[in-house]
């Protein structure tokens, strides 16, 4: 089992390699390959954006992280149990929220904020319902009259709320974070440069 810190470091020299364009290829298995037991050091609750393949922007092969993709990186249901399933069946004890700038679930939560669309699909509401409180509130500051500014923070409100939710709305979890060290973080993929930036609070 591999300590959280020493996860937390992987994924950041990871991504320091990714960045600088030294990413590695060796140590990867590839389709085909003779397969041994999953052990992935990481979980990683991501976006589904095309832009942010978590296993390319942090360096890694096949096996090395347990991969959830939904549009806006939100917690429902499926994503709590797809990350309790990995946390206790292969011991993995670092979860990772990434978010991304420019994330259009973000940018439509916002839109519908100010004007709504009766005609959107009940599906895509369904995630922007669950993106609209961590965003909500930011509408009513000064934000409001910088849209980059309000985008970028609201992008992290959502990243924030969604590691708080996986914190305190599963008990599986709440009990790996207090008896086995487990740790859940926020981060968000810069677009713009490739850098991972993870959230402190």
């Amino acid at each position: 089992m591999i300590p959280p810190e020493e996860a937390l470091e992987r994924l950041q020299k990871g991504n320091e390699r990714f960045v600088s364009g030294n990413a590695q290829d060796g140590g990867r298995t590839y389709p085909g390959a003779p397969m041994g037991d999953q052990a992935p050091f990481a979980i990683i609750l991501g976006c589904s954006d095309s832009r942010v393949p978590a296993e390319i922007i942090f360096d890694q092969g096949v096996g090395d992280l347990f991969v959830i993709r939904v549009a806006g990186n939100v917690v429902a249901p499926s994503q709590i149990g797809s990350i309790e399933f990995a946390a206790a069946k292969f011991g993995t004890r670092l979860v990772v929220v990434l978010g991304h700038t420019r994330c259009g679930a973000i940018l439509t939560a916002l839109e519908e904020l100010e004007q709504r669309e009766e005609n959107r699909s009940p599906n895509l509401r369904a995630i922007v319902d669950r993106v609209r409180p961590s965003v909500q509130s930011l509408l009513e500051t000064e934000l409001r009259n910088d849209p980059d500014r309000l985008v970028r923070e609201a992008v992290r409100s959502n990243v924030r709320a969604s590691v708080d939710h996986l914190k305190h709305g599963s008990q599986i979890l709440e009990t790996l974070v207090e008896e086995s060290g487990l740790q859940i973080v926020g981060a968000e993929y810069v677009l713009e440069t490739g850098k991972v930036e993870f959230l402190q609070g």
